[in-house]
């Protein structure tokens, strides 16, 4: 069940606006990112939930979606998320740069399980100045964005495809918009001693 849900588990740049996130949607997404391991067990990640239209159009400025797709403006109008958690680490907690990005990552990846297990999509997005999202979203100074993750449901056909070992890792789009994500091979990334 955990393989299925990682499959389905796809970073999404086109969202249905018609399938609203709602609230509760979103406090058990945190749910489980909360509920995950978290370094030393300080839990210094607080959780930003954006669903508003006005909170939704200023996160969206901020940031940047599909960087290997530059030729495209993603999302497309009437595309866009439905909804954006904002991964914080509370410096009133821990001050460190470094120390707890591996607990941002578990809580990401919980929160996009979550999603999945929903039916809802998610897209992990890191391309953005922490300063002018804290300022725009009037966070307090000890919040720091560390990462955004966009929700919603997807309209994007999206396939994983196998790459021989030394072929390209960059996810492509045909002419028909399906987005193909290039994973290396099992045996390519196991080594076995």
């Amino acid at each position: 069940m955990i393989k299925d849900l990682i499959k389905k588990n796809r970073s999404v740049r086109g969202y249905d606006n018609s399938r609203e996130v709602t609230i509760e949607e979103l406090r058990e997404m945190v749910d489980c990112a909360r509920l995950s391991a978290s370094s030393v067990n300080m839990q210094p990640l607080k959780y930003i939930l954006v669903r508003t239209e006005d909170g939704k159009a200023r996160v969206l400025e901020q940031i940047s979606f599909a960087a290997k797709l530059s030729t495209l403006k993603l999302p497309h109008k009437g595309n866009e998320p439905m909804a954006y958690i904002v991964i914080c680490q509370d410096e009133q907690i821990s001050k460190s740069e470094t120390g707890f990005l591996r607990d941002v990552g578990i809580a990401a990846q919980s929160i996009t399980l979550a999603a999945a297990e929903l039916g809802l999509a998610a897209c992990l997005l890191g391309y953005f100045s922490p300063q002018k999202l804290a300022q725009t979203l009037g966070l307090s100074e000890n919040l720091r964005p560390q990462l955004v993750v966009s929700l919603g449901k997807s309209v994007e056909d999206i396939r994983v495809v196998d790459i021989e070992d030394g072929e390209s890792t960059d996810y492509y789009r045909d002419e028909a918009g399906v987005h193909y994500v290039p994973k290396r091979k099992l045996d390519d990334v196991i080594i076995t001693r």
